[in-house]
Formats: C-alpha cells, sequence, structure tokens
C-alpha cells in the first residue's frame, strides 16, 4: 500500500460516517481490491455503529424481557459485538500508522517481539 492522493468513489448506499471514511482511507493510500473490499465492510459497520448509537441515545438502558424480568436492552450487545467487528476488520487491512510513520510490516514485528517477550516473561500478550 503506498500513498496516494486518488481517492475512489465510495460504494452505493454507504452514509455519512461510512463516505467519510472511506474517502479519508481511499485519499490516503492506494489499495489493492481485497482490501477495497475490506474496507468496504469497515464503513458499512461505521454506519451500523452509528445507527445503532442513534437509537441507544433515545432508548432506555434497561428493557423488559420475554419473562416480565429487566434486562439489558440488546442494542448494547450489538452495539459492542459491531465495535469489535470493525476492529478486527481495520487489522485485517492493517494500514500503516501515520502519527508514527511505521509500516504494517513495523506493525507486525513489533507485535511479534511483544509476544515473544510475553512468552519469555510469563506475561500474557
Amino acid at each position: 500500500m503506498e500513498p496516494t492522493k486518488l481517492s475512489r468513489k465510495a460504494p452505493a448506499g454507504l452514509k455519512s460516517k461510512g463516505k467519510r471514511l472511506w474517502q479519508e482511507v481511499t485519499g490516503a493510500y492506494q489499495l489493492r481490491s481485497d482490501e477495497l473490499d475490506v474496507l468496504e465492510d469497515v464503513c458499512r459497520e461505521a454506519d451500523l455503529i452509528d445507527k445503532i448509537e442513534t437509537e441507544l441515545a433515545s432508548a432506555d438502558l434497561m428493557t423488559t424481557g420475554s419473562m416480565g424480568q429487566m434486562v439489558v436492552n440488546p442494542l448494547i450487545a450489538e452495539a459492542r459485538q459491531h465495535r469489535a467487528t470493525k476492529m478486527s476488520l481495520w487489522k485485517r487491512l492493517a494500514l500503516p500508522d501515520p502519527s508514527t510513520g511505521e509500516s504494517a510490516a513495523t506493525n507486525q514485528q513489533r507485535e511479534a517481539a511483544q509476544s515473544r517477550w510475553a512468552a519469555a516473561h510469563g506475561a500474557g500478550a
């Protein structure tokens, strides 16, 4: 992935948050078609999370369950799951960190070194 100033048109159906992410990433990086597929998924997850959070803003945190008991609003679990999915997709995309100038390979090397250190010193990675 090399930096470029050529941004691609956002896929159909993306909302404002997804479109903004698409433009930011495609404006900064030249991505392969498989990476564009992952980026599209990231953008769709961002839009879905935004929609869930909008619904949660006006919803009760607790709701009545099927047996009349109070339960946590299911949208909370959905938001958490979609955030985890989005993070997983970002990791698959493996973009370099622009704030440090490190490449994706450098990020992987750092993670491998931290894992080796943790294994050698009995700590969880």
